[in-house]
């Protein structure tokens, strides 16, 4: 039976619930994108200056959509139906009435753009310009699933402006200028580079356990994308978390859930308010730090840390992918009772992120339960 005539169905509402049917990236075209408000490449040792834009090297971009293409393959050996996005030339220049960027970036990491929450696909609104039309990669595949299932809710969050009012002037600039403990001070304080001109939020900010919703405050992700998400699920508890670290972007290299009554922390990055650990304490969740990475430094023309070691996929709640290298990590899984599949992926790390960057539900089975029967006031 061919892909196209197989029933599409849309859900999907945790991250451990047998996994059906995902969404994997590709890596076609994508770019060190050119400077913009939301955030600054430079990279000189790697012939990429600030200032300077353009493709990744063709030889890193080839190497990439090999593994994800093996990915995609050993996902579908699993039975797991695989789509793919289309890619755009993410080398033009895109514009708005309010501003024009030189370029756009790519179409590897489908979990920044789309949040899944059961029978629904939301579209972030995204927080840098040259992302701004990233959702068109995705439409060709949302479109087809609203004409599939007729229970299918097709949302996107409102396209954000933009504009220089939503940045804080020559803050990366500051920012970069201070020492890890002056920046650390920022997060205690939830301030980065955007101000709350306008919600915006990442998809990749929300992790999900099925009836509560833990959102990261980020550079990506403000207080008025979490307002949002809060008006717009009002069935779901949106708890805002916040996590020691300079410059947090995307919560899944930081907390992980693994299956009911067990998460995963960055032994790096401790969480801020006691808040979070009482609330998983008082439902008898099991929160671990994650091992050590393999890598003790980013990959070249990389913006996503060495933390993707726990940038994990369950395939179920017994099940996970776990990059190749990293071995300390998957003795951890193994030793907490997990089947641990070894996946290629380290080089995909410059394209936008590991395994759960790399990919996006559409259907798990399961239904929305409710793992926090018992709430802590105020949070």
């Amino acid at each position: 039976m061919s892909k196209e005539n197989k029933k599409t169905v849309v859900c999907s509402w945790n991250e451990w619930d047998p996994l059906k049917h995902v969404i994997v990236g590709r890596a076609d075209g994508t770019m060190v994108q050119a400077p913009e408000p939301a955030i600054q490449r430079d990279w000189p040792e790697y012939g990429y200056p600030f200032g300077k834009y353009g493709p990744l090297p063709k030889e890193m971009e080839e190497k990439v959509k090999e593994q994800l293409d093996n990915f995609a393959k050993l996902l579908e050996r699993r039975g797991i139906r695989v789509d793919r996005p289309t890619p755009l030339d993410f080398s033009q220049q895109v514009q708005t009435p309010d501003w024009k960027q030189e370029s756009m970036f790519g179409c590897m990491p489908p979990r920044d753009l789309l949040l899944t929450v059961g029978n629904e696909i939301l579209e972030a609104t995204m927080s840098f310009r040259s992302r701004w039309y990233e959702y068109l990669c995705y439409r060709p595949l949302l479109e087809r699933y609203f004409k599939e299932d007729p229970n299918f809710r097709w949302e996107a969050a409102p396209k954000p402006r933009l504009t220089e009012r939503t940045y804080k002037k020559n803050f990366w600039n500051e920012f970069n200028a201070k020492s890890k403990e002056e920046q650390i001070k920022h997060t205690y304080a939830k301030d980065w580079v955007l101000t709350e001109a306008e919600p915006l939020f990442d998809a990749a900010d929300v992790a999900r356990f099925g009836k509560d919703l833990f959102v990261q405050r980020s550079t990506v992700t403000n207080a008025g994308g979490i307002s949002w998400l809060r008006r717009h699920f009002p069935n779901h508890r949106i708890h805002e978390v916040t996590f020691k670290e300079e410059a947090p972007m995307h919560i899944d290299a930081t907390f992980v859930p693994l299956r009911p009554g067990l998460a995963l922390s960055n032994k790096g990055r401790a969480p801020l308010t006691p808040e979070l650990k009482e609330l998983f304490k008082k439902n008898d969740w099991e929160i671990v730090e994650c091992a050590t990475p393999a890598h003790d430094k980013k990959h070249k023309l990389s913006y996503c840390s060495i933390w993707l070691s726990m940038n994990v996929l369950m395939l179920d709640s017994k099940t996970v992918c776990v990059e190749a290298e990293e071995n300390a990590q998957m003795k951890q899984l193994e030793k907490l009772g997990f089947d641990v599949i070894p996946v290629p992926f380290w080089a995909v790390s410059p394209f936008g992120g590991g395994l759960h960057c790399a990919t996006a539900d559409v259907y798990r089975e399961g239904t929305c339960e409710d793992y926090f029967p018992k709430q802590i006031k105020g949070f």
